[in-house]
């Protein structure tokens, strides 16, 4: 993996922010590789452009399970729908469940048609051999080359990008005042003694609402890399380094100390957030629209403020990691062409790109919508790229199609010590085997 990259203030300005931030990330996400499980060819030969048929299918995404994202979801198929006059079947999981099931269903044949993915499971997707080389359809329509490269695996277009950015640090301003905290710590200890601050405001606050769940525990991997560890060096895994046993060290006293809580998931951060009960919490930019949708602060809007992650030493570059979504075309019926189509119109017509953007936030995969009003006028979206996604990276794991049971053998050892059934150093020690066994 490519080592982090910033850029000046004036040059993500001069990119409208997420455009910028879009650019940044070319040299950043995984690149597949030959190892075992790749694929040596998608579902067919690639898809064309041309004229075709429109036929009804199906498009799964988890954003229809979700209060705040599925309004707009299902006005873009709503507006699909009436353009080409079809019908499209719905198909969702929540999130936590979402990749296993989708897996599931287009391994045993039970889903065709356009489904909503995040860009870290194109290599366990990839190696079913049943998703569509897009690349015919993704030329010439204005997509980033950072984002395009984002929906790549191996070297084959697998998807159209949708919305390419970053996970990190989302702070109430408002709370952050009142605890005395008027400038966002910047380095590990800075960071605690900010969190000590918080929780002496008191009434319950959550001073950091962290991942704790072991269905999002592998949010832990950024801090380790915060902490050093490289995670996978030379195709080795290096968890069980001194790094990442310093890291879980670390976060297992944040949690002692009652800095961060238990049984805590994305989710649950959000709804706390939302509640004015905790100051910060790790999300994409998707989380603004949730947050303040669920909020009874009818200003909490004008106090999100992303921040830099905190590093262990001045001069060290913040970590961030790199989220996107795409939209995979799972090929295996007639409605095929169409998907693609539904896929292809959904992430880079401007009017449909623009009006899903009025309504989640997210920044978007073309140049013509970066450079456009709605989204270079946007405050928050412009600091968030500047200051997180500006040096984001790609998970090293990612590269695998066993990625998601590795992070879920990492995340359970994390769990263990947690809750006080394991050391740092043995439970890394274990997870670093048991992810290495995966890889092969």
């Amino acid at each position: 993996m490519s080592e982090s990259t910033s850029l000046s203030r004036r040059h993500l300005l001069q990119f409208a922010g997420l455009g910028a931030a879009g650019l940044l990330l070319a040299g950043c996400m995984p690149s597949g590789g030959t190892g075992a499980g790749s694929p040596s060819a998608s579902a067919g030969s690639g898809l064309a452009p041309g004229k075709f048929t429109a036929t009804d299918f199906s498009f799964s995404s988890w954003s229809l399970t979700e209060e705040a994202a599925a309004p707009a979801i299902r006005a873009l198929l709503d507006g699909y729908k009436k353009k080409s006059k079809v019908d499209i079947t719905e198909v969702s999981f929540p999130y936590n469940e979402y990749f296993k099931q989708l897996m599931l269903q287009v391994r045993g044949g039970q889903f065709t048609g356009a489904a909503h993915v995040d860009v870290a499971w194109l290599a366990s997707l990839a190696a079913l051999g049943k998703l569509e080389d897009v690349s015919g359809l993704t030329k010439d329509r204005g997509y980033t080359a950072s984002a395009l490269k984002a929906a790549q695996y191996d070297g084959t277009q697998y998807a159209f990008p949708w919305t390419i950015g970053a996970i990190g640090l989302v702070t109430n301003s408002e709370i952050m005042d009142k605890a005395g905290v008027s400038e966002f710590p910047t380095t590990i200890d800075g960071f605690e003694k900010a969190l000590k601050k918080l929780k002496d405001l008191g009434g319950g606050l959550i001073p950091y609402a962290a991942s704790t769940k072991a269905a999002q525990l592998k949010d832990v991997l950024i801090w380790m890399q915060t902490f050093g560890s490289d995670l996978v060096k030379g195709g080795e895994v290096t968890i069980g380094d001194d790094a990442s046993i310093e890291a879980v060290t670390w976060y297992k006293s944040l949690y002692d100390q009652g800095l961060i809580a238990p049984d805590v998931d994305r989710f649950d951060a959000r709804s706390l957030f939302a509640q004015g009960r905790t100051a910060m919490y790790d999300d994409a930019p998707v989380g603004r629209g949730a947050v303040t949708k669920d909020s009874p602060d009818p200003d909490l809007a004008s106090k999100l403020v992303a921040e830099s992650r905190p590093v262990l030493k001045k001069g060290d570059t913040p970590r961030a990691l790199v989220w996107g979504g795409a939209i995979v075309v799972v090929g295996g019926d007639e409605g095929t062409r169409t998907a693609a189509d539904f896929a292809q119109w959904a992430t880079s017509d401007l009017d449909a790109v623009l009006a899903d953007y009025e309504l989640r936030g997210l920044p978007p995969a073309t140049e013509e919508a970066q450079s456009s009003k709605a989204v270079a006028s946007d405050a928050f979206g412009s600091r968030f790229a500047e200051k997180i996604t500006a040096t984001a990276t790609s998970n090293p794991f990612w590269q695998f199609p066993e990625y998601a049971q590795i992070e879920t053998a990492i995340a359970e050892r994390v769990q263990a010590v947690l809750v006080g059934q394991q050391s740092a150093k043995d439970a890394m020690t274990q997870a670093g085997e048991a992810a290495q066994k995966l890889i092969g």
